[in-house]
Protein backbone atom coordinates (compact mmCIF):
# COMPACT_ATOMS: atom_id res chain seq x y z
CA UNK A 1 0.00 0.00 0.00
CA UNK A 2 1.02 3.45 -0.78
CA UNK A 3 2.52 5.45 1.81
CA UNK A 4 1.69 8.97 2.46
CA UNK A 5 4.94 9.96 5.04
CA UNK A 6 7.11 12.19 3.99
CA UNK A 7 6.12 11.60 0.21
CA UNK A 8 5.27 15.19 -0.28
CA UNK A 9 6.38 18.45 1.25
CA UNK A 10 5.02 21.92 1.29
CA UNK A 11 7.17 24.33 -0.73
CA UNK A 12 5.92 27.69 -0.67
CA UNK A 13 3.31 29.73 1.23
CA UNK A 14 1.60 33.36 0.68
CA UNK A 15 -0.09 35.39 2.29
CA UNK A 16 -1.96 38.53 2.58
CA UNK A 17 -2.41 41.49 5.00
CA UNK A 18 -4.80 40.89 7.98
CA UNK A 19 -7.17 43.55 8.64
CA UNK A 20 -10.45 44.23 10.24
CA UNK A 21 -11.24 45.62 6.81
CA UNK A 22 -9.59 45.14 3.41
CA UNK A 23 -11.30 46.59 0.10
CA UNK A 24 -10.22 44.30 -2.43
CA UNK A 25 -13.10 41.23 -2.88
CA UNK A 26 -12.26 37.55 -1.56
CA UNK A 27 -11.11 36.44 -4.67
CA UNK A 28 -8.38 38.74 -5.19
CA UNK A 29 -7.39 38.12 -1.89
CA UNK A 30 -7.14 34.39 -2.78
CA UNK A 31 -5.31 34.96 -6.11
CA UNK A 32 -3.07 37.38 -4.45
CA UNK A 33 -2.35 34.77 -2.00
CA UNK A 34 -1.45 31.79 -3.86
CA UNK A 35 0.78 33.94 -6.71
CA UNK A 36 2.53 34.55 -3.64
CA UNK A 37 2.73 31.21 -2.45
CA UNK A 38 3.77 30.02 -5.82
CA UNK A 39 6.36 32.68 -6.10
CA UNK A 40 7.77 31.62 -3.26
CA UNK A 41 8.40 28.32 -4.39
CA UNK A 42 9.96 29.11 -7.96
CA UNK A 43 6.98 27.25 -9.76
CA UNK A 44 4.90 28.75 -12.76
CA UNK A 45 1.28 29.31 -12.19
CA UNK A 46 0.47 27.19 -15.42
CA UNK A 47 2.44 23.92 -13.59
CA UNK A 48 -0.69 24.10 -10.93
CA UNK A 49 -2.82 20.97 -11.60
CA UNK A 50 -4.38 20.30 -8.25
CA UNK A 51 -6.59 22.65 -5.97
CA UNK A 52 -8.26 22.30 -2.40
CA UNK A 53 -9.94 24.54 -0.32
CA UNK A 54 -13.06 24.98 1.82
CA UNK A 55 -16.39 24.37 1.87
CA UNK A 56 -17.22 27.74 3.24
CA UNK A 57 -14.74 29.33 0.71
CA UNK A 58 -16.44 31.77 -0.99
CA UNK A 59 -13.73 31.35 -4.61
CA UNK A 60 -13.96 28.33 -6.39
CA UNK A 61 -11.49 26.71 -7.91
CA UNK A 62 -12.62 27.30 -11.40
CA UNK A 63 -12.67 31.12 -11.03
CA UNK A 64 -9.28 30.94 -9.29
CA UNK A 65 -7.77 28.56 -12.16
CA UNK A 66 -8.67 31.46 -14.74
CA UNK A 67 -7.22 34.01 -12.53
CA UNK A 68 -3.94 32.79 -11.80
CA UNK A 69 -3.19 31.20 -15.19
CA UNK A 70 -3.24 27.57 -14.09
CA UNK A 71 -3.03 25.01 -16.66
CA UNK A 72 -4.99 21.25 -16.95
CA UNK A 73 -6.25 20.83 -13.43
CA UNK A 74 -6.84 17.06 -12.95
CA UNK A 75 -7.57 16.85 -9.25
CA UNK A 76 -9.87 19.68 -7.09
CA UNK A 77 -11.43 18.85 -3.55
CA UNK A 78 -13.45 20.88 -0.86
CA UNK A 79 -13.26 19.95 2.64
CA UNK A 80 -16.44 21.03 5.64
CA UNK A 81 -16.72 21.92 8.80
CA UNK A 82 -15.04 25.69 8.91
CA UNK A 83 -12.31 25.81 10.43
CA UNK A 84 -11.77 21.60 10.79
CA UNK A 85 -10.91 21.26 7.12
CA UNK A 86 -8.02 23.48 7.71
CA UNK A 87 -5.38 20.53 7.33
CA UNK A 88 -7.45 18.09 5.53
CA UNK A 89 -6.96 20.85 2.10
CA UNK A 90 -3.29 19.72 2.71
CA UNK A 91 -3.68 16.29 3.13
CA UNK A 92 -5.88 15.64 0.18
CA UNK A 93 -3.14 17.42 -2.09
CA UNK A 94 -0.63 15.10 -0.26
CA UNK A 95 -2.84 12.09 -1.63
CA UNK A 96 -3.53 13.24 -5.20
CA UNK A 97 0.43 14.13 -5.91
CA UNK A 98 1.73 10.69 -3.61
CA UNK A 99 -0.89 8.71 -6.14
CA UNK A 100 0.13 10.49 -9.29
CA UNK A 101 -3.33 12.47 -9.81
CA UNK A 102 -1.29 16.01 -10.26
CA UNK A 103 2.13 17.27 -9.44
CA UNK A 104 1.45 20.92 -7.94
CA UNK A 105 -1.36 21.02 -5.71
CA UNK A 106 -2.21 24.42 -3.98
CA UNK A 107 -4.65 25.37 -0.53
CA UNK A 108 -5.83 27.91 0.11
CA UNK A 109 -8.47 29.65 2.51
CA UNK A 110 -9.51 34.24 1.44
CA UNK A 111 -12.03 35.10 4.31
CA UNK A 112 -13.64 38.66 4.43
CA UNK A 113 -15.32 38.34 8.34
CA UNK A 114 -13.70 41.44 9.62
CA UNK A 115 -15.89 43.11 7.60
CA UNK A 116 -18.43 41.18 6.00
CA UNK A 117 -21.77 39.68 7.66
CA UNK A 118 -21.76 37.38 10.67
CA UNK A 119 -23.97 34.20 9.97
CA UNK A 120 -24.28 33.41 13.43
CA UNK A 121 -26.77 36.01 14.00
CA UNK A 122 -28.99 34.82 10.90
CA UNK A 123 -31.51 32.64 12.87
CA UNK A 124 -34.05 31.57 9.46
CA UNK A 125 -30.57 30.32 8.48
CA UNK A 126 -29.06 28.21 11.37
CA UNK A 127 -33.09 26.76 12.25
CA UNK A 128 -33.61 24.09 9.05
CA UNK A 129 -29.83 22.57 9.20
CA UNK A 130 -29.58 19.40 11.18
CA UNK A 131 -28.57 20.37 14.67
CA UNK A 132 -31.75 21.91 15.11
CA UNK A 133 -32.27 18.45 16.52
CA UNK A 134 -28.95 19.19 18.87
CA UNK A 135 -28.72 22.39 19.41
CA UNK A 136 -30.34 23.50 22.85
CA UNK A 137 -32.27 26.34 22.61
CA UNK A 138 -30.69 29.55 21.96
CA UNK A 139 -27.49 28.09 21.40
CA UNK A 140 -26.94 29.99 17.92
CA UNK A 141 -23.50 31.30 18.40
CA UNK A 142 -19.90 29.18 17.97
CA UNK A 143 -19.35 31.05 21.26
CA UNK A 144 -22.41 29.90 23.07
CA UNK A 145 -21.94 26.35 21.99
CA UNK A 146 -17.98 26.56 23.54
CA UNK A 147 -19.17 28.26 26.12
CA UNK A 148 -21.80 25.10 27.33
CA UNK A 149 -18.94 22.99 26.84
CA UNK A 150 -15.99 25.01 28.71
CA UNK A 151 -18.50 25.29 31.96
CA UNK A 152 -18.72 21.66 31.86
CA UNK A 153 -15.04 21.49 31.85
CA UNK A 154 -14.54 23.41 34.42
CA UNK A 155 -17.10 21.76 36.49
CA UNK A 156 -15.36 18.37 35.82
CA UNK A 157 -11.60 18.62 35.68
CA UNK A 158 -11.15 22.18 37.83
CA UNK A 159 -10.17 24.28 34.92
CA UNK A 160 -9.78 28.20 35.80
CA UNK A 161 -10.40 31.49 34.15
CA UNK A 162 -6.39 31.66 34.68
CA UNK A 163 -5.75 28.17 32.67
CA UNK A 164 -7.11 30.08 29.80
CA UNK A 165 -5.83 33.38 30.61
CA UNK A 166 -2.34 31.24 29.87
CA UNK A 167 -3.63 30.45 26.35
CA UNK A 168 -4.23 33.54 25.38
CA UNK A 169 -1.26 35.24 26.74
CA UNK A 170 1.00 32.90 24.90
CA UNK A 171 -0.35 33.56 21.70
CA UNK A 172 -0.86 37.43 22.37
CA UNK A 173 3.44 37.26 23.51
CA UNK A 174 3.94 35.72 20.35
CA UNK A 175 1.93 37.99 18.02
CA UNK A 176 3.78 40.97 19.75
CA UNK A 177 6.61 39.65 18.02
CA UNK A 178 4.77 39.25 14.38
CA UNK A 179 4.79 42.54 12.70
CA UNK A 180 1.56 40.78 10.20
CA UNK A 181 -0.42 39.77 13.46
CA UNK A 182 -3.27 42.09 13.82
CA UNK A 183 -2.43 42.51 17.78
CA UNK A 184 1.03 43.25 16.95
CA UNK A 185 2.43 46.02 19.68
CA UNK A 186 -0.76 45.05 21.61
CA UNK A 187 0.47 43.25 24.66
CA UNK A 188 -2.78 41.51 27.17
CA UNK A 189 -2.36 41.30 30.55
CA UNK A 190 -4.02 39.38 33.34
CA UNK A 191 -6.37 42.39 34.71
CA UNK A 192 -7.10 43.25 31.09
CA UNK A 193 -8.23 39.81 30.88
CA UNK A 194 -9.67 38.96 34.14
CA UNK A 195 -11.81 42.60 33.48
CA UNK A 196 -12.99 42.33 29.98
CA UNK A 197 -16.58 41.86 28.98
CA UNK A 198 -18.00 38.66 28.32
CA UNK A 199 -19.07 37.24 25.13
CA UNK A 200 -20.55 33.73 26.30
CA UNK A 201 -19.94 33.52 30.02
CA UNK A 202 -17.33 31.75 30.92
CA UNK A 203 -15.82 32.85 27.57
CA UNK A 204 -14.97 36.55 27.81
CA UNK A 205 -13.31 39.03 25.24
CA UNK A 206 -9.91 37.80 25.24
CA UNK A 207 -10.90 34.10 24.79
CA UNK A 208 -12.44 34.58 21.37
CA UNK A 209 -10.65 34.56 18.09
CA UNK A 210 -10.05 37.52 15.86
CA UNK A 211 -12.82 38.56 12.67
CA UNK A 212 -10.45 39.29 10.09
CA UNK A 213 -10.24 40.27 6.48
CA UNK A 214 -7.65 38.29 4.67
CA UNK A 215 -6.18 34.79 2.36
CA UNK A 216 -3.13 32.58 3.01
CA UNK A 217 -1.95 29.38 0.32
CA UNK A 218 0.72 26.97 0.32
CA UNK A 219 2.20 24.83 -2.19
CA UNK A 220 2.47 21.08 -2.28
CA UNK A 221 4.36 18.71 -4.67
CA UNK A 222 6.61 15.27 -4.47
CA UNK A 223 9.73 15.29 -2.27
CA UNK A 224 11.34 14.78 -5.71
CA UNK A 225 10.00 18.09 -6.97
CA UNK A 226 10.46 19.52 -3.64
CA UNK A 227 14.53 19.58 -3.76
CA UNK A 228 14.65 21.40 -6.82
CA UNK A 229 12.54 24.11 -5.46
CA UNK A 230 13.64 27.46 -4.27
CA UNK A 231 12.91 26.94 -0.80
CA UNK A 232 13.41 24.63 1.93
CA UNK A 233 11.00 22.38 1.94
CA UNK A 234 8.80 21.30 4.57
CA UNK A 235 7.70 17.20 4.35
CA UNK A 236 4.02 16.16 5.87
CA UNK A 237 5.08 13.40 7.41
CA UNK A 238 1.79 12.12 8.65
CA UNK A 239 -1.99 13.59 8.32
CA UNK A 240 -5.35 12.58 9.18
CA UNK A 241 -9.40 13.92 9.26
CA UNK A 242 -11.78 12.52 12.03
CA UNK A 243 -15.53 12.05 12.49
CA UNK A 244 -16.16 10.33 15.26
CA UNK A 245 -18.83 7.93 15.63
CA UNK A 246 -22.50 9.57 16.86
CA UNK A 247 -20.63 13.32 16.45
CA UNK A 248 -22.98 16.40 16.54
CA UNK A 249 -20.50 19.08 15.85
CA UNK A 250 -19.94 21.82 18.55
CA UNK A 251 -23.23 20.68 20.39
CA UNK A 252 -22.09 17.00 21.11
CA UNK A 253 -23.16 17.00 24.25
CA UNK A 254 -25.16 13.80 24.67
CA UNK A 255 -22.78 11.48 23.71
CA UNK A 256 -21.04 9.32 26.82
CA UNK A 257 -18.50 12.12 27.10
CA UNK A 258 -18.32 15.20 25.54
CA UNK A 259 -15.53 16.59 26.22
CA UNK A 260 -13.42 13.86 24.38
CA UNK A 261 -13.64 15.17 21.00
CA UNK A 262 -12.43 14.66 17.51
CA UNK A 263 -9.32 15.43 18.09
CA UNK A 264 -9.24 11.96 19.57
CA UNK A 265 -9.96 10.19 16.73
CA UNK A 266 -7.71 12.50 14.68
CA UNK A 267 -4.33 11.75 16.94
CA UNK A 268 -5.14 8.27 17.13
CA UNK A 269 -4.73 8.04 13.00
CA UNK A 270 -2.26 10.86 12.80
CA UNK A 271 0.14 9.05 15.50
CA UNK A 272 -0.13 5.41 14.05
CA UNK A 273 0.65 6.32 11.00
CA UNK A 274 3.48 8.29 12.61
CA UNK A 275 7.62 7.69 13.13
CA UNK A 276 7.10 10.51 15.96
CA UNK A 277 5.40 10.73 18.99
CA UNK A 278 4.11 13.86 20.76
CA UNK A 279 7.44 13.53 23.47
CA UNK A 280 9.01 14.43 19.88
CA UNK A 281 7.15 17.68 18.93
CA UNK A 282 9.19 20.77 18.90
CA UNK A 283 6.43 23.56 18.30
CA UNK A 284 2.68 22.88 17.58
CA UNK A 285 0.02 25.28 16.07
CA UNK A 286 -3.18 24.30 17.83
CA UNK A 287 -6.70 25.55 16.48
CA UNK A 288 -7.38 28.39 18.88
CA UNK A 289 -11.15 29.60 17.85
CA UNK A 290 -11.75 29.93 21.35
CA UNK A 291 -9.31 29.05 24.28
CA UNK A 292 -10.19 26.28 25.89
CA UNK A 293 -9.99 24.27 22.88
CA UNK A 294 -6.13 23.96 23.54
CA UNK A 295 -6.10 22.41 26.28
CA UNK A 296 -9.06 20.10 25.38
CA UNK A 297 -6.76 19.67 22.16
CA UNK A 298 -3.25 18.84 24.43
CA UNK A 299 -5.39 15.98 25.85
CA UNK A 300 -6.39 14.73 22.76
CA UNK A 301 -3.17 14.78 20.93
CA UNK A 302 -1.42 12.77 23.91
CA UNK A 303 0.18 15.86 25.59
CA UNK A 304 -1.40 15.21 29.09
CA UNK A 305 -3.58 12.79 31.00
CA UNK A 306 -7.71 13.57 30.35
CA UNK A 307 -8.23 16.24 32.71
CA UNK A 308 -4.58 17.97 32.74
CA UNK A 309 -5.05 20.31 29.83
CA UNK A 310 -5.65 23.01 31.93
CA UNK A 311 -2.62 22.49 34.27
CA UNK A 312 -0.20 21.93 31.48
CA UNK A 313 -0.86 25.47 30.64
CA UNK A 314 0.68 26.48 33.88
CA UNK A 315 4.38 27.77 34.16
CA UNK A 316 4.92 29.31 31.11
CA UNK A 317 4.51 25.96 29.07
CA UNK A 318 2.96 27.31 25.99
CA UNK A 319 5.96 29.87 25.72
CA UNK A 320 8.99 30.09 23.99
CA UNK A 321 11.87 28.07 25.63
CA UNK A 322 8.46 25.90 27.66
CA UNK A 323 7.24 22.58 27.77
CA UNK A 324 5.29 23.04 23.99
CA UNK A 325 5.67 26.51 22.13
CA UNK A 326 2.42 27.16 20.98
CA UNK A 327 1.11 29.65 17.90
CA UNK A 328 4.14 31.25 17.30
CA UNK A 329 2.56 33.42 14.81
CA UNK A 330 -0.47 34.72 17.70
CA UNK A 331 -2.82 32.38 15.94
CA UNK A 332 -6.24 32.79 15.55
CA UNK A 333 -6.71 34.67 18.83
CA UNK A 334 -3.88 37.53 17.95
CA UNK A 335 -2.87 36.66 14.45
CA UNK A 336 -5.90 36.60 12.76
CA UNK A 337 -8.52 33.93 12.30
CA UNK A 338 -9.08 32.80 8.67
CA UNK A 339 -9.98 29.35 9.59
CA UNK A 340 -6.51 28.31 10.64
CA UNK A 341 -4.64 28.05 7.83
CA UNK A 342 -2.62 30.48 9.09
CA UNK A 343 -1.53 27.44 11.36
CA UNK A 344 -0.33 25.87 8.49
CA UNK A 345 1.86 28.80 6.59
CA UNK A 346 3.21 29.61 10.95
CA UNK A 347 4.26 25.46 10.69
CA UNK A 348 5.77 25.64 7.74
CA UNK A 349 7.68 29.12 8.62
CA UNK A 350 9.28 27.32 12.31
CA UNK A 351 10.70 24.50 9.99
CA UNK A 352 12.28 27.06 8.01
CA UNK A 353 13.50 28.72 10.53
CA UNK A 354 11.72 31.74 9.28
CA UNK A 355 9.32 32.25 12.28
CA UNK A 356 9.13 35.65 13.80
CA UNK A 357 9.12 33.83 17.41
CA UNK A 358 11.46 31.14 15.83
CA UNK A 359 11.80 27.99 18.41
CA UNK A 360 15.33 26.67 18.52
CA UNK A 361 16.15 23.91 16.47
CA UNK A 362 12.46 23.27 15.19
CA UNK A 363 12.05 20.26 13.09
CA UNK A 364 8.68 19.10 13.93
CA UNK A 365 5.61 20.15 14.02
CA UNK A 366 1.90 19.48 15.14
CA UNK A 367 -0.71 21.43 12.93
CA UNK A 368 -4.29 20.59 14.22
CA UNK A 369 -7.88 21.93 12.53
CA UNK A 370 -10.78 22.88 14.94
CA UNK A 371 -11.88 20.75 17.74
CA UNK A 372 -15.32 20.27 18.41
CA UNK A 373 -16.02 19.62 14.74
CA UNK A 374 -15.43 17.50 12.77
CA UNK A 375 -11.50 17.74 12.13
CA UNK A 376 -8.21 17.31 10.24
CA UNK A 377 -4.21 17.18 11.66
CA UNK A 378 -0.92 17.38 9.92
CA UNK A 379 2.48 16.41 11.00
CA UNK A 380 5.28 18.74 9.08
CA UNK A 381 8.84 17.40 9.75
CA UNK A 382 11.85 19.55 8.32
Amino acid sequence: MASLKDATAIVGTGQTAFAKRLDDPEKTLACRAILAALDDAGIEPSEVDAFASYTMEETDEVEVAKSIGAGDVTFFSKVGYGGGGSCATVAHLAAAISTGQATVGVAWRSRKRGSGKRPWTDVHAQLPTPAQWTRPFGLLRPADEIGMLTRRYMHEYGVTRDHLFNVALACRNRANQNPAAMMYERPLTREMYMTSRWISEPLCLFDNCLETDGALACVVVSADRARDCRRRPVYVHSVAQALPTQHHGMVNYWNDDPLCGPAWTAARQLWKTADITPDDIDVAQIYDAFTPLIPLSLEGYGFCARGEGGAFTEGGALEIGGRLPLNTSGGGLSEAYVHGFNLITEGVKQLRGTSTAQVPDAATCLVTAGEGVPTSALLLRS
